[in-house]
């Protein structure tokens, strides 16, 4: 049987990728290590792809070009480390006869656990105790309380329902948004509101949409300024769901009480991008599935996926079936 070359770009693997490179080399396949780890752009990918027959990846940008280069002509499957695939035209690759497999409810914990570390983060004032002090001072900031308030969560399907759960734990009044309303949500204690009810009335708002034309920019200047001015913006999910711009206006003129943002538009974070010097912000690079047994389990899935293939079985989880049934279909099945 034909062995697989597969390229690492997910640069989660560098610290929990162990389990899954062991899967991948004990299949025999040929690991393929970038000069760096992704994410990258469709150009860059481009310059990759040559005898490449699976890729094990970051978010980088799988364009309709990516997908119709000659480069690209070996690709047989695409392996996202993690839920999200809007990097990926998943059109593009359907018709192209390649795989898109992902890892969905597998970060779901994860990221619920962070998105509450950054809710009480900024709302605390951790950061900023923790600067005064290492800078010598003996200076206690004021923050606000936490239990007992409305939290609002934009996008309510498997991370959304887990930051639920963990909200019944502070008794937090619960509404939510979403362009699917679901039972689920409603059985954790969730009342589903419009946009604009949830944003003049939650002290807490998290967002675990995903990013579609619908939630593109789904918090702008106007949302902004429906929103308390006591209250707190979290992101874990996706940067595009925010207007850049506008929270850092928002933060500057003080119209809310400070933000946490795990995600953004540019990845990695530009070094002149105006949130570093925004007030009442809080930033993380990404990590808010960077939880290590996590992190492993994700990374084996992920292999698992192209071993799977690679031996002419349908990967478990992939986010077009469809794509098995094309005569584009570029791996053979059993």
């Amino acid at each position: 049987m034909e062995k697989w070359r597969v390229l690492l770009t997910a640069r989660a693997l560098a610290e929990v990728g162990r389990p899954a490179l062991d899967i991948l080399r004990e299949a025999g396949c040929a690991l393929i290590s970038p000069t760096r780890p992704g994410t990258f752009s469709a150009a860059e990918l481009i310059s990759q792809l040559e005898g490449i027959d699976a890729i094990l990846c970051s978010p980088d940008k799988f364009t309709a070009d990516v997908f119709a280069s000659p480069a690209a002509r070996s690709l047989k499957i695409i392996s996202r480390w993690g839920v999200g695939y809007d990097s990926v035209d998943i059109a593009s690759a359907s018709a192209a006869g390649v795989v898109v497999a992902f890892t969905p409810g597998m970060l779901n914990d994860a990221v619920a656990d962070y998105a509450f570390a950054l809710m009480f983060a900024i709302a605390r004032r951790i950061p900023d105790g923790n600067a005064a002090l290492k800078e010598g001072r003996w200076s206690a900031p004021w923050g606000h309380d936490i239990g007992n308030k409305t939290l609002g969560i934009i996008g309510c399907g498997r991370i959304g329902q887990a930051v639920a759960r963990r909200a019944a734990g502070f008794n937090m009044r619960l509404l939510g948004h979403d362009v699917m309303p679901n039972a689920d949500a409603e059985k954790l204690g969730v009342k589903f509101v419009p946009l604009e009810e949830l944003l003049r009335q939650s002290d807490f708002i998290t967002l675990h949409a995903a990013l579609t034309p619908q939630t593109q920019n789904i918090i702008g200047e106007p949302q902004l300024r429906m929103m308390k001015p006591n209250a707190y913006l979290i992101n874990t999910a996706r940067g595009g769901h925010i207007d850049e711009a506008a929270l850092a206006r928002a933060l500057t003129e003080n119209w809310i009480a400070g933000a946490a943002l795990d995600t953004f538009v540019t990845e990695p974070l530009p070094k002149d991008h105006p949130f570093r010097s925004t007030p009442n912000l809080l930033l993380t690079p990404h990590q808010a599935g960077f939880a290590r047994g996590t992190g492993e389990d994700v990374s084996r899935a992920s292999a698992q996926a192209i071993v799977d293939l690679m031996h002419g079985r349908k990967p478990q989880h992939v986010v077009d079936a469809a794509v098995f049934d094309s005569p584009a279909l570029r791996a053979k099945l059993n």
